[in-house]
């Protein structure tokens, strides 16, 4: 289980390393993402990412355990 997950883990930074290439550019920009840059100094807190991919792991986990 604990390799199925890490292959899992590896496949979906994949995708993300390879978002804007495949139009996925909009996942870590959406509203409600905190970015603030200013000369020296770049601060990035994906608020709304998280939430967003909370929300997908927790349905996908409950799919899972529904059809055991």
């Amino acid at each position: 289980m604990l390799i199925v997950a890490g292959v899992v883990l590896v496949a979906l930074g994949l995708v993300l390393w390879l978002a804007p290439s495949l139009g996925l550019g909009w996942l870590g920009r959406l509203p409600g993402d905190l970015r603030i840059e200013r000369p020296g100094l770049r601060i990035y807190v994906p608020f709304m990412t998280s939430i967003l991919a909370s929300v997908a792991l927790t349905l996908l986990f409950w799919l899972f355990s529904r059809l055991r």
